[in-house]
This record gives C-alpha cells, structure tokens and sequence, in this order.
C-alpha cells in the first residue's frame, strides 16, 4: 500500500471546526472521570449554562457540538434537542450507542430531529467501549459483537432513509420486518465513527461518512489512517477524516503553558490513580492508545510539539491537547490536515471561555492561511463579555457583542 501522509489531502478552506457540549458540568480545572467512569464538573450542566456554551460556539463560527453519551452525563439526543431550539445555525453531533434501541427507532428519531431542526443533525456512533457499562444498560454482548451488531444497525438505518421501500432484515443480532419511516430525511444525518480495533476499522469503512480518531502524535495519526482508508478502498468508498482534541489557545506560547501547568497542579493524586486503574482494564484499543502516551507520569508530557497528554491523566476518551499561542496551534492544525484531516471536534476548560480564546484567536489565523472559511454570524447570535482581547496579530473577525440575558 502506498503511503498517503506525505500528500496534502484537505482543500484550502475545507477544515471544519466543532465543539463539546460537557453534559457532565463544567471546571476551570480539568474533570476527572469519563469512559466507564462517572465525573462531574463544579459548573452543573444546566440547561442556562449549556445554552451559553451553544451561543458562544456558534458566534465563533464553530459548525457543531458534540454532545457525549454515557452513564455520567445527561441523555445526549434530548439534551441537543431542548439547546436546539435556543440556536439557530450551529448542528449538533450527537453520540448515539447502536443497539440499546431498535434500527427503526433510532431512525425516525434522528429523522425527527433532522426535519426539526432543518438538518442540524451529525451521529456520532459509538459502540461502546466498556463492557461494565453496556451490561448496566442490559448489553451483555462483548466487544467484538458489539461491533457486529453496529454494523448491521447502520445497514437498517441507512435502508430506511435511503429507499421508501419497506425493509425487511435478518442478521445475527438485529432484525425487522417491513420497516417504514413515515418520513425520511431530505438529507441523511452524516455518520461520525471512530475505532482503532480492526473490528472498529472494518465498521467504519463500510459506513462512516468520517472517521474520527483521537488525538496522537501525526506520524501515529497517519498510519492510523492508512489502515483506514485502504478497509474504506476495499469496500469502493472514500472518508473524510477528524481529529478529537483538547485546545489550550492563548497570545503567548507562554501564557498557553501556564495554563497547562495551573490545570496540572490542580490535578489530585488521587483522581489519577483512581482513573488509571478503571482505564487499564478498558477494553477500546483507543483508550490503550491513549494510557501509552504517557504511562500515568507526569514528567514527559508534551509529547510531540505542542500536543500535551495531560488531560488523559484524569480523563477517559480523548487525552490530548493542542497548547501554545494562537499561532502554533494554527500551525498544528494545519499539520494535521496535511495528513488528510478536515474535522476537529475541540473542547477546552471551562468550554464556555475556551471557544472564545480559541474562536477570537486560532480561527481568524486558519482564514488568514486560506484554511477555514467563516460563516457570517446573525446579528441575534448570543455571546459573553469576559473574553480577553486577542494579540494584534490575531484579531478577531467579529465584534463581541453583550447580551443582557448573559452576566459577566
């Protein structure tokens, strides 16, 4: 197979830049827990508070949020449907398990929300990682089934927003009998899928619209994604491919630090042993990924330039994070779209005023290179006025405008 890393694979102006709803709570420090294991913010994960999340996500430009599932966070298709209806542009990229509910459910509530909302609706397929978890919600599949059974799942779903014709399926786990939508979508929700196992790689080549990987180190990143796009050429299709990453944005690459070292010292002892020893037994190969980079320690963190490993310490998932100034993180981004990249699903702490250092920041620098394009946000488009200026080298596209419903 030939290499595709060295090729620059995203179009000018291609990159598309999403969001995290933390429907968990919210922290000026980082929130331990997650993937199998329960966490919660000193921020609670109100719907007033998540509602200035959304606003200030969509006054910067970003196209979704990613809106998490599990035992330790509020229900993510009815928490996106209630933040729905106080926003107007924004999507919402919604984590849906396949399997704890029947094919033909899960597709007319996605084509619900999708006609609602008028096609605001991503999925964001996650079979689940961790077999404690699935059984507390009645899966006792193991993890190689749990794979086959999303494959099947996304075959009825798709028939059934793809064709008016009744469909009738019988696999190993799923099965339906002359299944209709009263509606069908005009647009299918875009499938969002990630997975490091052969198994995972094997579903996403056959139905991913994007593969999602989490943040490593490129060379890594790269050759994850050649295994992924020689299973997707075996089955005649082509993906497009995101990143899942934590930002520290801020003027200086010192300052950017700072930060980093003030979220590390915040960090108990404890929660790291207590979080390492639920994440060793995890059975993603993603997460094993992830736990590899840094091994527990604290001392070599930054494992690639600008790419920290200091989150995954406390938090199960996505461990990773871009920090410097607002340039070299723009210079980061632009290296991983070379490797063919052109979705970045971000988060940072607190999420609210992240999205502004990020979006007043790094994203104006992304036009400036010719790689992202914005939208024109409405003049009714919410934000919050804490926000620091940006440095005179990257100012901001819009102007920051005080809603008397938001406080400072």
């Amino acid at each position: 197979m030939t290499t595709q890393q060295s090729q620059p694979t995203t179009a000018s102006g291609d990159l598309h830049f999403h969001w995290f709803l933390p429907t968990y709570g919210d922290s000026r420090n980082l929130v331990a827990g997650g993937h199998g294991t329960f966490m919660s913010g000193d921020r609670p994960a109100t719907l007033p508070y998540l509602r200035q999340i959304v606003a200030a996500a969509e006054h910067n430009g970003f196209e979704s949020l990613l809106t998490p599932t599990g035992a330790w966070c509020e229900d993510a298709l009815l928490t996106s449907a209630l933040l729905a209806e106080s926003s107007e542009r924004i999507k919402f990229l919604v984590a849906l398990r396949p399997g704890l509910m029947s094919p033909t459910l899960a597709a007319q509530m996605a084509t619900t929300f999708q006609w609602q909302t008028h096609g605001r609706l991503l999925l964001n397929v996650v079979t689940g990682g961790e077999s404690a978890e699935q059984r507390a919600y009645g899966d006792f599949l193991d993890k190689e089934a749990r794979y086959a059974r999303a494959d099947e799942f996304l075959e009825v779903t798709r028939r059934l927003w793809g064709s008016p014709d009744p469909v009738t399926f019988s696999g190993e786990h799923l099965a339906v009998e002359n299944a209709v939508l009263g509606r069908r979508p005009e647009v299918s929700p875009p499938i969002f899928f990630g997975g490091s196992s052969a198994a995972g790689i094997r579903v996403a080549a056959r139905h991913a619209d994007t593969y999602l990987t989490w943040g490593e180190p490129p060379a890594a990143v790269a050759e994850k994604l050649d295994r992924v796009r020689a299973a997707a050429a075996g089955q005649g299709r082509e993906l497009d491919y995101g990143i899942r990453l934590h930002v520290i944005s801020r003027d200086t690459s010192e300052q950017a630090w700072a930060e980093a070292e003030r979220l590390l010292a915040g960090i108990d002892p404890a929660d790291v042993a207590r979080v390492q020893a639920s994440l060793a037994s995890s059975e993603s190969e993603g997460q094993r990924r992830m736990l590899d980079l840094h091994g527990g320690r604290t001392d070599s963190l930054e494992i690639y330039p600008n790419l920290w490993a200091g989150v995954g310490l406390v938090r199960g998932g996505a461990g990773t994070a871009l920090v410097g100034s607002h340039e070299e993180v723009a210079d980061r981004i632009a290296e991983y779209a070379q490797l063919g990249l052109s979705h970045f699903v971000l988060s940072g702490y607190p999420h609210l005023e992240e999205t502004y250092s990020f979006g007043e920041g790094v994203l104006p620098e992304l036009a400036r290179r010719g790689l992202w394009t914005p939208d024109t946000p409405t003049e009714s488009t919410a934000s919050v006025p804490f926000a620091g200026p940006t440095s005179s080298s990257s100012p901001s596209t819009t102007p920051t405008r005080v809603p008397a419903s938001i406080g400072g």
